[in-house]
């Protein structure tokens, strides 16, 4: 196993990242090498992938690229099952990968609503049952594993038309607390992320006018936060002591007043 350092503090362990093709994702997985993990990528587009390893490699990191979509629970096994075979298991799971739809409720916009759930609820829940078992052994064997998921403000806070999304956001961030009160005992620290607003292709997704308008307006009166400042944020939470446990952590815009 490489021997870490202070400038690599996650060398020799092996990371999974999911939603990798772009965004938080793309910018986390670039970070997690950059400070000496060898990170998996997992996203449905391939050709994005293979351009992140590509750079990855570029830069002197190692990567593998999985074509996955996590809603797919079968697939998700599989790409476990690999992880294991080729690299011994994974030690850190950023679960990543989510979309928001906002709309108003009365809308109905039902297909709206499932796919978010199917995400950000369902997939999320595949990756964790699919990659809990390695990470708990590689703690039981190295003392420590990471598992790392990506909830949003939107857990805490309210914004009208965005009930669905921000529900299931509020299902991650307490998702996260159980499970680290289940998994610390066996050295596996469970954190969550709460994002402000940040500049990723969730927005492109957004149909609704009204949350267009706001999402809009919001960029004249503040900086968005960028994919690279949480992949910073989850390099940090990776490479604190196997002691310490960062248990949740807000990132706001500096401009962004809730």
């Amino acid at each position: 196993m490489t021997t870490q350092t202070s400038a690599r503090p996650v060398a020799g362990r092996v990371a999974v990242v999911t939603g990798a093709s772009s965004g938080i994702g793309e910018a986390s997985a670039e970070r997690l090498a950059e400070l000496g993990a060898v990170v998996v990528v997992l996203a449905r587009r391939a050709e994005r992938l293979d351009d992140l390893v590509d750079r990855i490699e570029k830069n002197g990191g190692q990567a593998l690229a999985l074509a996955v979509d996590v809603t797919d629970a079968a697939a998700v096994r599989a790409a476990a099952d690999r992880v294991a075979a080729e690299l011994g298991g994974a030690d850190l799971l950023f679960n990543n990968a989510g979309v928001m739809l906002p709309a108003p409720v009365e809308e109905l916009a039902t297909d709206q609503w499932q796919r978010q759930i199917d995400l950000n609820v369902s997939g999320l829940m595949n990756v964790i049952g699919a990659f809990i078992p390695q990470l708990v052994e590689a703690a039981r064997e190295r003392g420590v594993a990471d598992l790392i998921n990506t909830s949003s403000i939107a857990a805490q806070n309210i914004f009208p038309t965005f009930a669905v999304y921000s529900a299931t956001k509020a299902y991650v961030t307490h998702l996260s607390r159980h499970l680290r009160a289940e998994l610390g005992a066996k050295k596996v620290r469970v954190s969550v992320i709460e994002p402000g607003i940040v500049g990723t292709e969730l927005q492109s997704h957004v149909t609704d006018e009204g949350a267009l308008a706001w999402l809009e307006g919001s960029k004249q009166t503040m900086e968005w936060l960028t994919p690279q400042d949480v992949a910073q944020t989850v390099g940090f939470v990776a490479s604190l002591p196997p002691r310490a446990n960062l248990q949740q952590v807000t990132i706001m815009p500096t401009g962004q007043p809730s």
